[in-house]
């Protein structure tokens, strides 16, 4: 059986993505260059978008998107519990490391334990979700201020996750790398935190990188991070 209706509305939904803050009307001309696709293309699959509501052509031929899309934002912001969605992420990355996972935010100048998933290992790092830190050179507090408040830590985009030892607690370390949102901006830090005897930066070639960046792949785009983004960004 072929894929050609799955490759339709595909090709259909990433033009809904062309539609950016500033570029809130585009022309066809705009939407083929965006999204790749020819024009002729482009115009059949709006054609088809505006009679479901989901985009308005408007009287000088540019597109915005309509209301349809409007009702099914708030029917998803209502059905979203966004411990639901990371909790899950956090006990299997625990369980596939080895080590204690956790979310971590930015919180009045602070690092907030948010949700956090404990090792299953005897000699852990422990913390109770709602912990503050502050916002420190550790793996987490860079995500965090690099991403979060862009500080200019570093002249290009850092191999991830980030690694860091000792430096709030001598005898943790932890791993740790960007879970982005709506807009594509940060929406946490993804950690994983353990004795610096067992979490050592080895690790990251052995298995922790890949499981992190599937990860914090997984939950960007289920937060609503653009796919497209998320592909480059994670290396996909």
């Amino acid at each position: 059986m072929g894929n050609e209706g799955v490759v339709a509305v595909e090709k259909a939904l990433s033009l809904l993505d062309c539609f950016k803050p500033g570029e809130e009307a585009l022309t066809l001309t705009a939407l083929a260059q965006a999204s790749g696709q020819h024009k002729t293309t482009v115009y059949r699959l709006m054609n088809s978008l505006e009679r479901m509501h989901y985009v308005i052509r408007r009287e000088n031929g540019t597109y915005s998107l309509g209301p349809r899309l409007l009702y099914l934002g708030k029917l998803y912001e209502q059905s979203f519990h966004l411990a639901s969605i990371v909790q899950p992420e956090l006990h299997a990355l625990a369980a596939s490391t080895g080590e204690s996972a956790s979310w971590y935010v930015i919180e009045d100048g602070q690092r907030l334990c948010l949700f956090r998933a404990e090792s299953s290992e005897g000699l852990r790092e422990t913390r109770l979700a709602g912990s503050s830190l502050p916002l420190d050179n550790s793996a987490i507090g860079q995500v965090l201020r690099f991403w979060g408040l862009n500080e200019p830590l570093f002249d290009q985009t850092p191999a991830l996750p980030l690694y860091s030892s000792g430096i709030r607690d001598p005898h943790i370390a932890a791993f740790s790398l960007p879970v982005f949102g709506e807009g594509d901006k940060l929406s946490a830090a993804l950690a994983i935190t353990g004795p610096v005897s067992r979490l050592t930066l080895d690790r990251s070639e052995n298995g922790v990188a890949p499981l992190m960046q599937e990860t914090a792949y997984r939950l960007s785009t289920r937060l609503g991070a653009s796919k497209s983004f998320c592909d480059r960004f994670f290396s996909r």
